[in-house]
């Protein structure tokens, strides 16, 4: 198995679960262009992208949806409601013939992969994180959450892989530019997750087999990645996981075996 960062962050987010000659995206908040384009400079092909899977219907996570339906033959994974959401939010329809429908607390078996979505405390109409399981493998994608809530902790026990949201620093969103009623959001219970929220939540989950943490969705603007690697590192002192940080801009991959 194989994960891609393809984009990470408040302008668009994408990541690549790859094996068995497949690869499934979680988020597609950056253009199809742009997919493509990343996923080749990491030695990949688009043309083995056989569906999408959406964690909710914020602009940032599916901003190519029109493009994707138009283009591709992508299966489209989604709730009902973000289904619902995503197609008002960009003035398209996925056809029922391409929507594979998923809900929270129960596991889709896809291609020989178990795809479990989660529910998250998050200002959408039904936002989900995903599990996912193969080969005895497993890893999760976990971003756009207010705070870490048991249920989130309970999916991400005995993980190789654990993809993890580290926003913001609380100190630099309260002390920035942002208007105060953005502020509130990103601070409520149904906002991001900060660095310090991370590092609780990562202490909660971290076990001997995690092998991978990767830090996503930092905020250009309210974080700085030496500060969300450090809320990491403290957690992380005494084991061999391996430490990274996704990019708005710059694709990064790594094998998860």
């Amino acid at each position: 198995m194989h994960y891609a960062a393809l984009a990470s962050g408040s302008k668009g987010n994408c990541h690549a679960l790859s094996g068995g000659g497949r690869t499934l995206l979680i988020d597609a908040g950056i253009s199809l262009l742009q997919i493509r384009q990343r996923l080749a400079a990491l030695g990949r092909s688009a043309d083995d992208i056989q569906a999408l899977a959406l964690t909710h219907e914020h602009s940032d996570h599916i901003g190519a949806l029109g493009v994707i339906l138009r283009r591709t033959n992508w299966s489209i994974l989604a709730t009902r409601e973000t289904r619902r959401a995503a197609e008002h939010a960009q003035n398209v329809q996925i056809p029922a013939n391409r929507w594979i429908e998923l809900e929270a607390g129960h596991a889709l078996d896809w291609e020989g992969w178990r795809l479990l979505p989660f529910a998250l405390p998050h200002d959408a109409a039904d936002p989900v994180a995903f599990r996912l399981e193969v080969d005895g493998w497993a890893c999760a994608v976990v971003t756009d959450l207010g705070h870490p809530t048991a249920l989130v902790a309970d999916h991400l026990q005995e993980l190789d892989l654990l993809v993890l949201e580290a926003n913001h620093d609380i100190d630099m969103l309260r002390e920035g530019t942002y208007p105060p009623p953005l502020k509130a959001r990103i601070l409520s219970r149904v906002g991001h997750l900060s660095n310090a929220a991370m590092a609780e939540l990562l202490a909660r989950v971290c076990s001997p087999r995690l092998k991978a943490l990767v830090l996503a969705h930092l905020s250009e603007s309210n974080n700085h990645p030496d500060l969300a690697r450090f809320a990491a590192e403290e957690v992380l002192r005494g084991t061999t996981v391996a430490l990274h940080l996704a990019h708005q801009r710059q694709p990064f991959a790594l094998s998860a075996n």
